[in-house]
């Protein structure tokens, strides 16, 4: 009788019912559709990154300066500066040229590259140095300088003796500038690693003990200088070398770069810190062992910082990730919002076709049935047309993702570079792709061979950038499927329930009384 009744009343207000079914079938379909097309751009994403992922995925190692073991950084004073317990005569030239660690990062034992370069999961590993250089140089003027160190500050102003501050400080001229040291044998890692060079050359083997050095271009066009000039670098004594420019570099401004550059080994001599880094530069065998070995780092290094470089997973999961989210949040929000105007549209439709019933109702009350069997009555039809509405909404999901599979555009993930800039001594490197040894991952062939796995992580430049090509699939699984129904069914209860209400609340009395 139950479902009898049912089928009856659906038949007799046809229009109706395939009306309220098809608003419930257009929200389930696009919940079909978004949820698919969402799957769908993941999956590609996971696709593309599982193909880049690997190729260039660094970590810095670096320590800070015990507490205390540092000062201000840049004071000068005569006895310090000139090694003299005597204050100089006025009239004495000064020209102090200091290259230092600049008390910003520790050392770092030489033996702790080869050491992480020897780790499970670590490609390759080089070493390199941040100096600071320190030029002072001017005559010392006629001023009193008894009970005082005679020293200044980096602005020029004299601290101690009597006289003229500001005369005193303006008599010297002070200039700084960083330096690097950098690992020729193993530069495909490293500051050079994302240069380009504008003109010159880039460091050969040759130059591992040359007094040679590559420029930043902003800090020669700044000095004047290009390839062929010279530049003074100092030593920790105070004492300059000339160094031949013979290559103008372009750093990325993000990087941070360098004033100038020099080979490693020159640096440590000059900054007497022979057999000492305080930068290591570190590539994993690819994106998933950066936790892995970055732990392992801490480990053999105490007190070490060990901060990610992995900027082109970043790169690449920054672009595609925007792209889930925007697919996964907009349509996450548009189906919620057709799902709630569809279930609000069948619920008004319900109540009105309530209203339009009261006859019907007041006379089966009045025969008898009791307000929760009329309840039960409309919920049933509603949810009735639920069904029908969910099974409608499913062929519609499977024609939208359908639609979605044949005319959305495939996903292209493009590495910016993943070739070393030219810059890198020895020229250009590009990070190699799959093959088996070579240290997880990287191929082994490339210049170089022995027992450097370093070398192996990388062949001679042959292409700029690569990319990557992803046909969008967007899946629809059972799971899918059961929500949408779920959801249909869920829609005809809640308009069956405020239906439902509507009949309830009415009288018999009130209902025959209309009746003609």
């Amino acid at each position: 009788m139950f479902f009898t009744y049912i089928g009856r009343e659906l038949r007799r207000r046809m229009r109706q019912s395939i009306f309220i079914a098809i608003g419930l079938a257009l929200g389930i379909g696009l919940v079909i559709t978004v949820t698919a097309a969402s799957a769908g751009v993941k999956n590609a994403q996971a696709s593309v990154l599982h193909s880049l992922y690997g190729v260039g995925t660094d970590i810095t190692v670096t320590k800070a300066p015990a507490a205390g073991s540092t000062g201000n950084g840049f004071g000068f004073g005569f006895r310090q500066s000139i090694g003299s317990t005597s204050r100089p005569k006025a009239g004495s030239k000064i020209d102090n040229n200091t290259l230092s660690a600049g008390g910003t990062l520790a050392s770092l034992a030489s033996s702790n590259v080869t050491s992480i370069a020897k780790m499970d999961n670590v490609a390759a590993a080089a070493g390199g140095l941040t100096l600071n250089d320190r030029m002072i140089s001017g005559t010392v003027p006629a001023l009193n300088l008894n009970g005082g160190g005679g020293g200044f500050s980096r602005g020029g102003s004299s601290s101690g003796g009597s006289g003229n501050p500001s005369s005193f400080g303006a008599n010297f001229n002070i200039n700084s500038f960083t330096v690097n040291g950098v690992d020729i044998a193993n530069g495909e890692l490293g500051p050079l690693s994302t240069g380009k060079v504008s003109s010159g050359r880039t460091f050969t083997t040759a130059d591992n003990a040359a007094d040679v050095a590559l420029v930043d271009s902003s800090y020669a066009t700044q000095n004047k200088l290009k390839v062929g000039s010279t530049i003074a670098v100092g030593n920790s004594k105070n004492a300059a070398t000339n160094f031949k420019v013979v290559g103008i570099v372009s750093e990325p401004a993000g990087d941070n770069p360098a004033d100038v550059y020099i080979p490693l080994g020159v640096a440590q001599s000059l900054a007497n810190l022979k057999n000492d880094v305080n930068t290591i530069y570190v590539t994993a065998s690819n994106s998933g062992d950066i936790s892995s070995v970055a732990s392992s780092i801490s480990k053999a290094v105490p007190g070490s910082t060990v901060t990610d470089q992995n900027t082109l997973a970043s790169e690449v999961t920054g672009s595609i990730s925007s792209a889930a989210s925007l697919a996964n949040n907009l349509g996450k929000w548009l189906a919620i919002a057709v799902l709630i105007a569809s279930f609000f549209l069948a619920s008004l439709l319900t109540m009105a076709a309530v209203t339009r019933r009261i006859r019907e109702f007041g006379t089966l009350k009045a025969l008898g049935w009791k307000s929760r069997r009329i309840v039960f009555q409309v919920m049933g039809e509603a949810v009735a047309i639920g069904i029908v509405g969910g099974v409608i909404g499913v062929g519609l999901g499977f024609a939208g993702v359908a639609l979605v599979n044949k005319f959305s555009s495939p996903l292209t993930a493009s590495l910016a570079s993943n070739t070393t800039g030219s810059a890198t001594p020895g020229g250009a490197r590009q990070f190699g792709g799959g093959g088996g040894g070579g240290g997880g991952g990287f191929p082994t062939s490339g210049t170089g061979g022995g027992n450097n796995p370093f070398r192996g992580a990388f062949s001679n430049a042959a292409r700029t950038a690569g990319t990557v090509t992803e046909h969008l699939h967007a899946p629809v699984t059972i799971a899918v499927i059961i929500l949408a129904v779920g959801l249909a069914i869920l829609g005809g209860l809640i308009a069956g329930a405020f239906g439902g209400w509507r009949a309830a609340r009415l009288r018999p009395a009130d209902a025959l009384s209309k009746v003609a």
